[in-house]
């Protein structure tokens, strides 16, 4: 796995540079085209995939094959291989364009075409600096000290809500009032899934369907962690295609009696 390391600690410095010379959301913030994960491809979407892009070029040109699956242009092969690279260059692209610190790059590297071939995941936080890193078998880290020591609670203080228009919000509010004391809307579902691999909240729920893109590397830091992690009404996690297509609400907490809990209101 070091190769992919290395591959992303570079692309993450790559986007950094992005986001200096792209400071304020005047310059980030223009729709450039349509997503192939269906949302606007905005001027900081594209510059940030364009240099993720640019260092998998160059891992190829080293001898790695492998397919990638990102947010903005869809699937890409380099070679003939069944290793994916499932990319989102700015998970929180909202949060980014507007100047708020609350954002991420994401990449996945899976041994097959589902979510239970992932086998490395990195994330790092733009917004604080922190790098959060898991490999499968092989525990999961925070800046490279080992997470799982401080885990969420079991009674939930704070609920991380993603995913979230107004109107989505509103619907569910007043069901999750006994599940949990304090909501918090980050902007980030793959940033929320890392904070609940720390201990930091107490459990995370998307409410609108959530992608490989947006998940694949942060679920693995969460199940190295050994939290529960689930789609409210898909396919069994493990089957769950790598690609860009929405799937299904996601819902993670401390146990699996939270988790479902939280699963059955989000349905309801």
């Amino acid at each position: 796995m070091t190769p992919w390391l290395e591959l992303c600690r570079a692309a993450a410095a790559d986007i950094g540079r992005v986001l200096h010379e792209l400071p304020t959301r005047v310059e980030r913030e223009p729709v450039l085209a349509r997503g192939v994960g269906g949302d606007d491809t905005t001027a900081i979407d594209e510059a940030a995939e364009r240099a993720v892009v640019a260092r998998l070029e160059e891992l190829h040109r080293q001898g790695e094959e492998f397919l990638l699956v990102s947010e903005e242009l869809g699937e890409r092969a380099f070679g003939d291989s069944p290793t994916r690279v499932v990319v989102d260059p700015i998970d929180g692209s909202v949060n980014a364009k507007r100047g708020l610190r609350h954002f991420c790059l994401s990449v996945g590297v899976s041994e097959g075409p589902s979510m239970g071939g992932v086998v490395f995941g990195y994330v790092y936080d733009f917004g604080t600096g922190e790098e959060w890193t898991a490999t499968r078998g092989g525990g999961a880290q925070l800046d490279g000290k080992a997470l799982g020591e401080v885990r969420p609670k079991d009674k939930v203080e704070i609920l991380v809500l993603e995913g979230t228009l107004s109107t989505s919000v509103a619907d569910k509010a007043e069901a999750l009032v006994g599940y949990a004391r304090r909501f918090r809307i980050m902007g980030s579902l793959a940033l929320s899934l890392c904070q609940l691999a720390a201990g930091r909240v107490d459990a995370v729920c998307s409410l609108r369907a959530a992608r490989a893109v947006d998940i694949a590397a942060a679920q693995l830091v969460v199940r190295e962690c050994a939290l529960p992690i689930a789609f409210t009404d898909a396919e069994p996690w493990d089957a769950a295609p790598l690609d860009t297509a929405p799937r299904s609400l996601v819902v993670a907490a401390a146990t699996e009696e939270l988790r479902d809990r939280l699963a059955e209101i989000l349905v309801m």
